[in-house]
């Protein structure tokens, strides 16, 4: 008996702990148990210690609330220009509503994935090669938008997209690497024309400052020149004049006439003797030695130009 009784107070602890670990429940931080009663939705349990009816309440689903990443495998999308592309991404959801999760559709995240993939294609679809890369944002916020209005009754958010890496075929690869080289060398030729029609421009410019400088320098000096030609002239006219005036005066003092007639034959004496170095045959005429006569002449001329100018010349 006390065997027997031993085996039923096993049995019916085991039974206990039977009854409490389908009864008792603990949810983690950041999830969310769907709970069935025979086969109908009972409720959600969120995180904390939960006590269900044994034998009637199920733990049905359970959902992590956190975000959760989802792979997009790579697939080949065609695009408006008939070229061929690899392209994978991946995706970012959260789980807002467990009901609708558990109850909306059997498998969300097979339904996503496979709603990404269709999408992707759509929308590669409609742009050029081109633009694929360009337009790469553009794309994934439409296959979030298009994901979003599909998930909404499933109770999932999606909130977004990215694509991860774009590959064309080898041979359109290379092609692009051709294209992109081209226009390198285009972009190069054409700054190098510009820097050379820049230069020749400078220089053109410099060369033209220079000649109307120096245009500019020899005017100037020309100026300099007349103006100091028109001064040398002005002082000689200058000294000229005061110098006729001053034997004027000097011949109308005492003792002038008689200095202006040795004067004259001093000059006459050294001229004529000029004459007679220069060469060894002159002709001369037959009175020129007579230096009196020829002073007389030379007097009588200065007296005749001192009375036509009002001055009474001393007597001989």
């Amino acid at each position: 008996m006390d065997f027997g009784a031993l085996l039923v107070v096993a049995f019916i602890a085991l039974l206990a702990l039977i009854i409490i670990a389908r009864t008792a429940v603990v949810v983690p931080q950041q999830s969310a148990y769907v709970v069935e009663r025979l086969g109908k939705y009972a409720g959600t349990l969120q995180a904390g210690f939960h006590i269900l009816t044994p034998f009637v309440d199920v733990i049905r689903y359970r959902h992590s609330l956190k975000e959760i990443a989802v792979d997009i495998p790579e697939q080949v999308c065609i695009t408006r220009d008939n070229v061929q592309v690899a392209v994978d991404g991946i995706l970012y959801l959260k789980v807002l509503n467990p009901e609708r999760a558990s109850y909306g559709i059997s498998d969300f995240g097979f339904a996503i994935r496979q709603l990404a993939e269709t999408t992707l294609r759509s929308e590669i679809g409609k742009i050029d090669l081109d633009k694929t890369f360009e337009e790469r944002s553009n794309i994934n916020a439409l296959v979030v938008s298009e994901l979003d209005k599909a998930t909404e009754p499933w109770g999932v958010k999606v909130l977004r997209y990215e694509i991860k890496s774009i590959n064309p075929p080898q041979d359109i690869l290379a092609a692009m690497e051709k294209q992109m080289r081209a226009e390198r060398e285009k972009r190069a030729t054409i700054l190098n024309s510009e820097a050379t029609r820049d230069s020749a421009i400078n220089t053109a410019e410099g060369e033209k400052q220079k000649a109307i400088k120096a245009s500019e320098g020899r005017r100037q000096q020309q100026i300099n020149e007349a103006e100091g030609q028109a001064a040398a002239i002005l002082a000689i006219a200058t000294a000229t004049a005061e110098g006729l005036r001053r034997v004027a005066q000097a011949i109308n003092e005492p003792g002038g006439f008689e200095a202006v007639q040795l004067r004259v034959a001093e000059q006459y004496v050294g001229e004529f003797g000029k004459i007679a170095k220069a060469s060894s045959t002159i002709v001369v005429p037959s009175n020129l030695g007579d230096v009196a006569s020829m002073l007389s002449v030379a007097m009588n001329v200065i007296r005749k130009e001192h009375r036509t100018g009002g001055d009474v010349a001393p007597r001989a």
